[in-house]
Order: structure tokens, then C-alpha cells, then sequence
């Protein structure tokens, strides 16, 4: 058991998971709701089954738990038929009592209730069951349908106020796992500055940025970025649009969101320049920097998101720039975007110990420059940036 257990990255202690386990249950038993059924496929904005499992859902390929109120958890996850390949070892499903395969597909749509028919029969098990759901925005069509059709006795609720806000505020344990992912970035910062130089293409310093946080041991890897020059606005790319060759003069923004050992995450943004950069984007910078600071102000336990987000447009319309209408400010965890989001539309008030990420950026026809760093709200207000990479446009 030794040899298998060191195939395993780092896991969250049994401690912190009967602790949420625990605090689910007791608003679970004031909801009188019987059953939480969540369903991810992928570790960015799949933190439900991390968060209850410590096993994440990757690849596309739907991983469902059923969480009863009353006894231990069901796990069904791509496999073969019984006897077949039953998923995950059992050891590594701590709270699992059931796991359950099927041979499903997304991309075969005629295995796409294979599932939803092994939950069916988990759930039908008790009558009139009042089911909670958990995300249903990462739930199959077929899957939710499905459900819906074949237990007709039952009734259904959405479940993300009762779990998002006891996920969103982080134990001493979450918070430490946060912090390594705010210091694997900034290590990952200070490699870019070798990484990014003329004559390579944008995908290649990406790559390189990529082995170095896998190195550090990160467990899932976005990178984002690319280049360009002066004169006009020079973002953060995907993949597809990262074959650009770098030059003497060139911009270079760089987005590093990846968890850390753990599964827990923070993002780093910055930008870099080849050579000295010019006053437009450096005055950008500082424009930038103001802007975060400004929300930073208002961070504290209690803090509206609704005030905040109108607290930051006022500001961006007073310096002459465009309001916000995205997002510029949001919590993190085993979620890349996790509640509480900065804006109008979330009635989640910040409350001590959120992880809270803030981005603002400052752009036109001309310039794209960004700052982004994480902190934590704290009993008194705000943390220290929990990044340490010099906000600044930095010549490489």
C-alpha cells in the first residue's frame, strides 16, 4: 500500500475533509434535503468533487458524486461494465462507500445516460427524495433529463447557496496550500524573465513557463499569454494564437493560473517588455496598480460585491477609462473562478478568510496592461499580497 499511495500527489488531510464534510451535513439536515448530486469533468471550474473527494474530474470525462445526508458517498466515473475496472482504488476515496463505472462517451451520444441510469438507481433508493443539486451549469443535459424523467417522485433544488458559502471560506489548512500556489507563481514569474527573449515563438516561452510550474509541482497547468509590439494592445492568448515570433521592442503579457500542490489556486498576471519600456505602457501600469489598490480598500468581512463593482466603475469613469462589465475581482479555491464574484449580480458578502483575486486592467485602441494578484479578507480587512512578484512592467 506504501508503493501505490506514492503515485499520489499531494492530498488534503482527513481532518479538513470531515470538517466540510461535517458543516455540509448539518445545513443539509436544516434544508431536510436527502441527497447532493454534483457532476465536473475538468479541474478549472470543477472544484465541487475536489472539494468533497479530494479526487479531481479531468479530461472531459464526467465524474458524479452522490453525497447523502445519512451515510457515505457514491462515485460514478467513467470504466467498464461490472466486473470491469471499478474506478479510483477505494483507498484513495475517503467517504466513498459505493463506486460505481460505466463505458460513457460525451462523444457518443448514445452513451450519454449510462450515468444518470447508476444514479437513478443509487437515488431511487429512497422515496420523495429532496435531491440538491450542485452546479447544474457543469451538469450534462442528458444526465439532469434524465434524472428529472426517472424520479418523478422526487423533487429537485439547487443546492450552490448551501455549500458555496462554507467552500468559500478557507481553513488554516486551505489557506497554506493557497499561499504555496502564490509563491509557485512568483517562482514561475522570476523564470519567465529568462524565458521570455527574441527569436522564440509566444507557444514556446508558454511551454517553458508550463514545465517549470510542473517542476514545482503544480497539478494542472493554464498559461496564458503572448506578444507585440508598441502602439498597440497586446493581451493574454490562448493556445491557438500563440505563434507569434518575439522581436526586440516587444510587449509581452503573461497570465500564470495554476494550482498548486494541493489542487488550490491563485493567479499571477504581469507584463514584460523587451528592452525599456515606454512611458504609455508604464503610465498604464501605475493606472493599473491605483485601480487595484482602490478595491483593495474596500476588501473587509461584510464588504458588498454590488458596492464594490460600483464603487470601481465610478472610479474607472473619473480617470476616463471604460466601466467594467466582466469581471475584475472574484474568490478562488479548487475553482478558478469560485464565488464570491466582484460584480452586481452576487449577493455573497465577502466574509474572513476568502481568497480573492483582483485583476483590473487598463486599455485602449493603443495599450493593454494588467496587474493581477491574490489576497486574502481578513478579520480587519485585507492581507498582504500573497504574490510577491514586483508589480511592475518588467524589462526582460
Amino acid at each position: 500500500m506504501d508503493d501505490e499511495k506514492e503515485v499520489l500527489t499531494k492530498s488534503i488531510s482527513d481532518k479538513e475533509l470531515r470538517r466540510r464534510w461535517k458543516e455540509v451535513w448539518k445545513r443539509m439536515g436544516q434544508e431536510k434535503i436527502d441527497f447532493l448530486v454534483m457532476q465536473n469533468d475538468n479541474e478549472w471550474l470543477g472544484g465541487y468533487v475536489k472539494w468533497f473527494t479530494d479526487v479531481p474530474a479531468r479530461n472531459a470525462q464526467p465524474h458524479t458524486v452522490i453525497f447523502p445526508v445519512d451515510e457515505e458517498m457514491t462515485t460514478i466515473t467513467h470504466g467498464g461494465k461490472p466486473p470491469g475496472d471499478v474506478g479510483p482504488p477505494s483507498w484513495t476515496l475517503r467517504g466513498v462507500r459505493r463506486r460505481l463505472t460505466a463505458p460513457f462517451f460525451r462523444s457518443a451520444a448514445f452513451t450519454n445516460t449510462y450515468d444518470a441510469e447508476l444514479a437513478v438507481q443509487v437515488l431511487g433508493g429512497k422515496k420523495k427524495a429532496k435531491i440538491g443539486i450542485l452546479g447544474k451549469g457543469t451538469m450534462s443535459a442528458a444526465f439532469y433529463e434524465y434524472l428529472l424523467k426517472n424520479l418523478p417522485g422526487s423533487t429537485f433544488v439547487d443546492a450552490a447557496d448551501l455549500v458555496d458559502p462554507i467552500k468559500a471560506i478557507k481553513s488554516d489548512e486551505e489557506i497554506d496550500l493557497i499561499r504555496k500556489t502564490a509563491a509557485l507563481q512568483d517562482q514561475a514569474m522570476e523564470h519567465a524573465k529568462k524565458a521570455i527573449r527574441p527569436g522564440r515563438r509566444d507557444f514556446e516561452i508558454i511551454a517553458d513557463i508550463v514545465h517549470r510550474v510542473t517542476d514545482l509541482g503544480s497539478e494542472e497547468q493554464l498559461v496564458l499569454g503572448g506578444s507585440g509590439p508598441v502602439g498597440q494592445p497586446v493581451a493574454i492568448r490562448k493556445r491557438h494564437f500563440q505563434n507569434r515570433m518575439v522581436r526586440e521592442g516587444d510587449q509581452f503579457s503573461l497570465l500564470i493560473e495554476v494550482n498548486g500542490p494541493g489542487g488550490m489556486y491563485t493567479e499571477a498576471g504581469r507584463v514584460f517588455f523587451v528592452g525599456k519600456a515606454p512611458s504609455e505602457l508604464t503610465d498604464a501600469m501605475e493606472a493599473a496598480k491605483e485601480i487595484q489598490e482602490a478595491t483593495l480598500r474596500l476588501i473587509r468581512p461584510g464588504a458588498d460585491p454590488a458596492e464594490m463593482w460600483r464603487a470601481n466603475n465610478v472610479f474607472l469613469a473619473r480617470k476616463g477609462f471604460l466601466p467594467e462589465s466582466r469581471l475584475y475581482a472574484h474568490g478562488q479555491g479548487y475553482d478558478l473562478v469560485e464565488r464570491p464574484l466582484i460584480r452586481d449580480d452576487e449577493p455573497m458578502k465577502l466574509q474572513a478568510g476568502m481568497n480573492i483575486t483582483v485583476h483590473p486592467t487598463v486599455g485602449s485602441d493603443r495599450v493593454w496592461v494588467w496587474v493581477c494578484d491574490n489576497y486574502l479578507v481578513t478579520e480587519s480587512g485585507v492581507s498582504e499580497c500573497l504574490h510577491k512578484t514586483p508589480k511592475e512592467i518588467m524589462s526582460v
